[in-house]
């Protein structure tokens, strides 16, 4: 971890480090490096050095053992080095496109970071979803375990949680000296996770079947990997009635967070500025639409029924459903395999190194929802969807299909997995740090359309999964900008028009319009309330795409397969930056 003291010597230090002359290049040559590449480079080693719980997350070894620096201090040196990083970045003369694209994902990443911790984010970084508090137990999921070494790594880290545990508590703190404390539904969301963590029912006891599991056969080693397990779970319970008896009686009951926190949230995420308003009515037509949509096609399942009869058919029926994890887990993995195996070479280029993808349950803990994690650097590790399951053995499969192609297969994992492939065209830093939900989960979220128009959504079922699923997203524009920026329900929708934007009124549409179930409405409601302009990324970001798709499909020279292998190909990036690229090559 960086102190004050030695971080202009540690920036000084990357600076001048041994430089790489060659790159790799697709085809087995190689080409020397150039500036801005050298620099991305320079600044991948930078940021995982600065950041080892971020170098988990992407597979580089060398660093499971440490913490990132948690603390106020440890921002500061962040924000120090980032500054530096941008300065040197913004001065480097590119030579062709592809240095051009380097240069820009870096000087914007970047600033996206500086912006954040300027902004003092980190001081309220709570959520129910998607804050250090989740991020710290859920990094134990993303780590090896098949050596000693790699449970050495592990409980050296839950030997020492306390350390990040620390720092972040320092930055609440200061938050509140700041004025800056989170609405009190995501404290409460949070407090409950946490005693879950420090339960008897703690998923970090998941590390001691994972051990009893693995090759490693050493009791030594077990019996202090048990100890540290109990460290964990007295370090969250600390926090955990930290937040219940000092941070939540501060806590405000308002959760919106207002036009300029939202617009400066939204624009980082999507990489464009919205106008919200113009948004917020665009999301609600598109609720109007597909709702209409919804009931032209229920009566394929029920031709008498109506459209609650017939999800809840849907949702109750053995014969559509998987009746074991294991034969969900199953199932999930063999529409990945057959996507796979029938779209590589025909719609899409699959890299070889990312023609596996595994799937897995989620300990129990977290947010409800699907979600993936990308696979290490070197493949070793491979990208993985994540279902959360809460101890269910029941799993409707109507909505299930959309998502595994979301989450996997063409989704997450093939955008993923090229932009990590593609070393002769995109810098490292860009091949494994940059994401933009705007580019990214639309790009998903496009993925599920165009399973639909491909004809793999091939029963009425899972036709309908997919209209609920673009009725959640639209049903978030509307929630998401409704709640923040304290916009009332428009006066010509037939849902509460006119009236102001409550939890109980925000569920109901989610239940009645989506129709999700009672337990995913509050999970995701919960999740909006408190990670404002993330949700209407997916929406927003689809709609881009499908724009770019229908301006290129007007040109003569229009392929569908040429046009996704060019989208994919410059990875995930600002939906500007992304208009700009695609629309100088069609």
């Amino acid at each position: 971890m960086l102190s004050m003291e030695n971080a202009s010597e540690h920036w000084l230090r990357l600076r001048t480090r041994a430089k790489p002359e060659t790159a790799t290049i697709g085809g087995g040559w190689s080409r020397p490096m150039s500036a801005i590449f050298e620099l991305s480079d320079r600044a991948t080693n930078l940021v995982v050095e600065a950041e080892p719980s971020l170098a988990t997350h992407l597979g580089i070894a060398g660093f499971d053992h440490l913490w990132t620096d948690t603390s106020p201090e440890g921002f500061q040196n962040r924000l120090d080095l980032y500054r530096g990083l941008r300065t040197e970045a913004a001065a480097v003369e590119t030579n062709g496109d592809d240095d051009t694209l380097a240069r820009d994902v870096l000087t914007e990443e970047l600033g996206r970071w500086i912006d954040s911790i300027e902004q003092g984010d980190h001081l309220h970084d709570i959520n129910n979803i998607a804050s250090p508090h989740q991020e710290l137990r859920q990094i134990f999921d993303m780590m090896a375990t098949d050596r000693a070494k790699d449970w050495r790594s592990i409980i050296s880290r839950l030997e020492s949680i306390d350390q990040p545990v620390d720092g972040y508590r320092a930055c609440l703190r200061q938050g509140i000296e700041a004025g800056l404390i989170v609405a009190r539904r995501q404290v409460e969301a949070v407090i409950e996770q946490g005693r879950m963590t420090a339960g008897e029912s703690s998923s970090l006891f998941e590390l001691l079947k994972s051990f009893d599991e693995s090759p490693v056969d050493d009791s030594a080693l077990r019996a202090r990997l048990s100890v540290a397990v109990d460290h964990g779970r007295a370090v969250y319970a600390e926090l955990t009635d930290w937040l219940e008896a000092d941070y939540l009686p501060l806590a405000p009951i308002e959760d919106g967070v207002g036009a300029e926190r939202y617009v400066r949230a939204a624009a980082r995420y999507l990489g464009t500025e919205i106008d919200p308003e113009a948004t917020y009515a665009w999301g609600w037509s598109e609720i109007t639409r597909l709702w209409a949509e919804l009931g032209r096609l229920t009566p394929q399942i029920l031709p008498d029924g109506t459209i609650e009869q017939v999800m809840d058919l849907l949702q109750t029926d053995p014969a559509r459903a998987a009746t074991s994890q294991d034969e969900f887990v199953r199932v999930m993995r063999q529409r990945q395999e057959q996507a796979l195996e029938q779209l590589s070479g025909t719609h899409f280029d699959v890299p070889e190194a990312i023609r596996s993808i595994d799937v897995r349950v989620e300990p129990a803990g977290g947010a409800l929802g699907a979600h993936y994690t990308q696979p290490s650097e070197d493949f070793s590790r491979p990208g993985t969807v994540w279902y959360p399951v809460e101890g269910r053995q029941f799993f409707p499969l109507f909505e299930e299909a959309t998502t595994a192609y979301h989450e996997g297969f063409p989704g997450h994992h093939l955008q993923v997995g090229v932009q990590m492939t593609r070393s002769e065209r995109l810098s490292r830093f860009h091949r494994l740090i940059v994401w933009y939900e705007g580019s990214g989960e639309g790009w998903a979220l496009y993925a599920e359309h165009l399973m639909g128009e491909l004809g793999y959504l091939d029963e009425p079922d899972y036709e309908i999964g997919l209209l609920t699923s673009k009725l959640v997203r639209a049903c978030r524009i509307a929630i998401d900008i409704g709640v923040h920026l304290g916009l009332p329900i428009p006066d010509d929708v037939d849902f509460h028009p006119g009236e102001a934007w409550t939890f109980d009124v925000a569920k109901e549409l989610l239940m009645t319009r989506a129709l999700q179930s009672e337990d995913m409405a509050d999970s995701e409601i919960t999740r909006y309330f408190g990670w404002p302009g993330q949700a209407i990324s997916y929406k927003v970001g689809e709609q881009a795409i499908l724009d770019l798709r229908a301006e290129a499909q007007a040109k003569p020279d229009f392929d569908a397969k040429t046009w996704h292998n060019d989208l994919l190909g410059v990875g995930s990036i600002g939906l500007d930056l992304l208009r700009q690229r695609m629309r100088a090559r069609w």
